[in-house]
């Protein structure tokens, strides 16, 4: 493994200006660079206050485009819905300029899903400027479970999708999930990380071990290491 850039904050509430400080930095350098700036980000409850933070950054916001890591197969009325947090917290104050390309469109299946998000994905002003991760308790990142039935295929160098439906054991539903490679290709690679239990899990995952088993090392082993935000 690389070694890691370690960012440790007090509580949650600087880790997450000190994360929005860095997501903005890397979207305006892109912006400066190509007028266009692409972000990924995750979901759950860990990254509310970041994304409400973010939004109050002032940057040319109709010029970045949103999506996210990975989206449970659900509507975007439930409360499990990673694009509904997204337009709660993210896309309100300068950020609501930005534009939104939800993973899960309504399609009869995930695959239809899948295959009308990787239209929109691979349209965007890839590689992305920065992309925000999580991390599970079983070690996975983004959609990229243990035990996924297309898990070799998201983790494959050279992918045929930027996009796969993942399968796993103790899923309640198919995920949505940005390959390894897209993921990987951004400008900056952040895990956001809050507690002692996810703190044990990334120094297990920081072990020799195989990545099918914790497939959040694909990402520790990325070059360059990505960084890691986290507090207790």
């Amino acid at each position: 493994m690389n070694f890691l850039s370690w960012h440790e904050f007090a509580n949650g509430e600087d880790l997450a200006e000190k994360l929005s400080e860095y997501v903005a930095r890397a979207l305006a350098k892109r912006l400066r660079q190509d007028g266009r700036a692409a972000l990924a980000v995750a979901g759950g409850t860990t990254p509310a206050r970041f994304l409400q933070l973010l939004a109050a950054h002032e940057l040319d916001w109709g010029q970045v485009t949103v999506t996210l890591t990975d989206e449970r197969w659900v509507p975007e009325g439930d409360a499990r819905s990673n694009a509904r947090l997204v337009r709660a917290q993210l896309l309100q104050l300068h950020a609501a300029a930005a534009g939104f390309v939800p993973l899960v469109l309504g399609g009869e299946t995930p695959e239809a899903d899948a295959r009308a998000a990787e239209a929109r994905v691979s349209a965007l002003s890839l590689p992305f400027a920065a992309v925000v991760l999580g991390l599970g308790e079983d070690g996975h990142t983004a959609s990229l479970f243990p035990g996924g039935d297309l898990l070799a295929a998201a983790l494959a160098p050279a992918p045929l999708r930027h996009v796969e439906v993942i399968r796993a054991p103790g899923l309640t539903e198919p995920r949505l999930t940005l390959t390894l490679p897209v993921l990987l290709a951004a400008d900056v690679v952040a895990i956001h990380i809050e507690g002692h239990a996810k703190r044990a899990v990334l120094d297990a995952a920081l072990q020799p071990g195989p990545v099918a088993e914790m497939p959040v090392r694909s990402v520790l082993a990325r070059v360059p290491a990505p960084d890691v935000f986290w507090c207790a």
